[in-house]
């Protein structure tokens, strides 16, 4: 059928082997395992390709095409795969805060990611923010800090809406807020758009990638590479210096095959 989920390829990417029972242990399990192999990159837009979020294209750009990608088709292959699994899964949306100040107003709903239901209680999946990947899911309960094995995080309810936050080295930064409405589809398009193509996007201009390990964050923003431990410490940090580098550095750090040649990204970075 198009656009059917081949769950068994998808596995295989990731590198998963672990139970697949609909179970808080498989769901941490496929989302460790996911932001280590797949990393977030928005090569598309910085080069001014279409970004296509329908399952089809998703699967051959990131499980065939062994490239990255960011929230919409992130956690709309990780959607396909836990509802394969069996999971009941509730599709959001929320709107971005990790850059802007404390008191700047709402911006549009620019982010998905997932409520899990699971006997344990709702859970937060989210494979797909690339300031800050998510390592684990996250209990949906305020006001308790959440530790998982590379960072801390907690989530606040206001007005019946939901800030989270991650403790970084100068202290707690929000993420993201949101609510609990379901998203369909067509709501996810239409924020897509306006991520891939707006000039007052960060993807249309700067080269964003992050992979997440069990032992490292790995960023890269246009020649600048940073290597954090927990919580956001900075392990080290360099300027890579010629586009030869710049491509080994995404496909051996990022795991992400390359869709032009990298003179045509490095000339877009430095113009």
């Amino acid at each position: 059928m198009p656009g059917a989920f081949d769950l068994d390829k998808y596995l295989v990417r990731i590198g998963y082997r672990g139970p697949l029972a609909p179970t808080l242990e498989t769901l941490a399990g496929l989302q460790a395992a996911h932001v280590d192999a797949i990393a977030f990159e928005g090569l598309d837009p910085l080069l001014g390709r279409p970004v296509n979020i329908d399952l089809a294209s998703v699967q051959a750009k990131i499980v065939d095409g062994r490239r990255g990608g960011y929230c919409f088709e992130q956690n709309a292959l990780l959607k396909a795969a836990l509802e394969a699994i069996g999971f009941a899964v509730t599709p959001l949306s929320a709107r971005v805060r990790w850059r802007l100040d404390a008191d700047a107003p709402l911006t549009p709903r620019t982010h998905m990611m997932l409520k899990v239901d699971l006997p344990e209680g709702p859970h937060l999946a989210d494979v797909g923010f690339g300031s800050c990947l998510l390592d684990t899911p996250l209990q949906m309960v305020p006001d308790v800090e959440q530790p998982t094995a590379m960072g801390t995080f907690r989530l606040t309810l206001s007005d019946g809406l939901y800030w989270l936050a991650a403790k970084q080295p100068a202290g707690w930064r929000t993420m993201y807020v949101f609510d609990l409405a379901p998203q369909i589809h067509a709501d996810y398009v239409l924020g897509n758009w306006y991520t891939s193509t707006s000039p007052l996007t960060p993807f249309t201009s700067m080269l964003i990638l992050e992979r997440l390990t069990r032992e490292a964050r790995y960023k890269l923003v246009n020649r600048r590479l940073v290597i954090e431990a927990r919580d956001g410490e900075v392990r080290s940090e360099r300027i890579i210096e010629t586009p030869d580098a710049l491509r080994s550095v995404i496909e051996e750090v990022f795991g992400v095959t390359l869709p032009v040649p990298v003179d045509v990204i490095w000339k877009r970075i430095e113009s």
